[in-house]
């Protein structure tokens, strides 16, 4: 007898569920995972991809992407949405972190443009041998390493509705292999500057609680928030749900309203931006609740978890929908740019990173996690490192998220120029040599850019 309701959808979810679950399972128990903290999403949607390919879960490749993509939104309009008490509280020392800020944004606007260059070359290397390539392959770089997920698969998406094939898998791909990098690089990275004694805070052992991602039984538990409604009215994390809910809503009415007035082919991008607008909009409507004294009902611990779930299943859902046939037929130009994109990265982050007047190796490796992985893999090295955030690089990765806006905005409609305005990959990597000397050009106006310092 069939099931009186559609499943599908939530099957899928509860695939992801149970890979997160083994994930969580296999870094408690084993050496290597601990060694080089792998996060259990990763592990999970590693171990799931190989399962779907295997035959061995029903799961839908496009149901997986459509979570994905919507993850990546909930995430940002979560961000939005969050009352950032700590900051607010910091806000009279934010001249004091603002070198290290500046200084991290301007890296991020050297490794956009660099991995969109290196992206771009091999692209029209490749087609003077012979193998012609999507304008836009190479530029999948930037967004899998440098903006992560999310952003690879929501381009990727339009990108396949203006003739680029299977255009999501490969960016999905691009995005699997700068969280690896991130991690397996990073790790050795940051115990390489421990050893060297280059830690404000450093320590010799990690605890175990980091390791295994288990908090003991014993150890004192940090909140994940606080009620803001009674419980017999309504739940509160039902509250910031549907906080996110309305958000949602009225960022859907917006991008619809907005496409008309639009370029057909801009239009048609429109949607791969929806996480800006999302976010945009959850801090007007946070501006609103503010006006009308009911901001204090926005929790921003509860908030905080609702953008760590949605990035932990963001990432499993992310590897898990990978089609590793198309990554077969593109394995050549995936590799070498991959790894000439992170091995360059890496060399950039590490030569200005040295050249820092103070917290040089909490900068560098939280940098370093975030233009090669996520934000979240930058604040995981920097926690090694500074495990009870008492440098400022905690608050100045935040800051960072601000200044760094006109690179990345800039970054992201260039990516697009070759399907936007027709320009050609060649014109596309000179105009982001253009932008990568900005950013190189400001590092020594905000002496940022000296000599090295180990």
């Amino acid at each position: 007898m069939p099931a009186p309701f559609p499943f599908e959808a939530l099957l899928n979810f509860g695939y992801l569920s149970i890979m997160l679950l083994v994930g969580v399972t296999l870094r408690a128990k084993i050496g290597f995972f601990q060694r080089y903290l792998i996060p259990s999403c990763l592990t999970g949607g590693v171990l799931g991809l190989i399962l779907i390919h295997l035959g061995l879960i029903p799961a839908s490749v496009p149901l997986l992407e459509t979570f994905a993509y919507h993850f990546f939104n909930i995430s940002f309009i979560s961000v939005g949405l969050t009352r950032d008490e700590e900051q607010a509280d910091q806000a009279g020392r934010r001249k004091e972190y603002f070198k290290g800020s500046i200084w991290m944004a301007l890296i991020q606007g050297v490794t956009f443009p660099l991995q969109a260059i290196i992206g771009g070359l091999f692209v029209i290397i490749y087609g003077w041998l012979g193998r012609k390539l999507f304008p836009t392959f190479g530029f999948f770089g930037p967004l899998g390493f440098n903006e992560g997920p999310g952003q690879a698969l929501s381009m990727g998406k339009v990108w396949e509705g203006l003739g680029f094939e299977n255009a999501a898998s490969i960016g999905l791909t691009f995005a699997t292999m700068g969280i690896a990098f991130a991690l397996l690089v990073g790790v050795p990275l940051v115990n390489w500057g421990l050893r060297k004694g280059l830690a404000t805070h450093g320590r010799k052992t990690l605890p175990p609680d980091l390791l295994s991602g288990l908090i003991p039984e014993h150890q004192q538990k940090e909140p994940a928030g606080h009620l803001t409604l009674h419980g017999a009215n309504v739940d509160t994390l039902a509250f910031q749900a549907a906080l996110i809910g309305l958000v949602y809503v009225l960022t859907y009415l917006l991008e619809i309203g907005l496409t008309p007035l639009l370029p057909p082919d801009v239009a048609a991008t429109l949607w791969g931006f929806f996480f800006i607008l999302g976010m945009v909009v959850a801090m007007i409507v946070r501006w609103v609740m503010k006006r009308f004294g009911a901001e204090r009902l926005i929790d921003a611990g509860v908030q905080r978890r609702v953008t760590g779930w949605s990035v932990d299943f963001l990432i499993v859902s992310t590897v898990m929908a990978i089609k590793l046939v198309v990554v077969w037929a593109y394995i050549v130009p995936i590799t070498v740019i991959g790894l000439i994109i992170g091995v360059l990265s890496t060399a950039v982050v590490v030569y200005l990173g040295r050249r820092l007047a103070n917290y040089n190796l909490e900068r560098m490796v939280a940098i370093f996690g975030v233009v090669t992985g996520t934000v979240s893999n930058g604040l995981l090295l920097l926690r090694i490192v500074d495990p009870e955030f008492k440098t400022p690089v905690a608050v100045e990765i935040g800051i960072m998220n601000v200044l760094v806006a006109p690179f990345i905005l800039a970054g992201m409609v260039l990516v697009n120029a070759p399907v936007w305005w027709q320009w050609s990959v060649g014109l596309t990597v000179l105009v982001f040599v253009g932008l990568m000397s900005v950013a190189l050009v400001l590092l020594k106006v905000f002496k940022l850019w000296g000599r090295p310092r180990f």
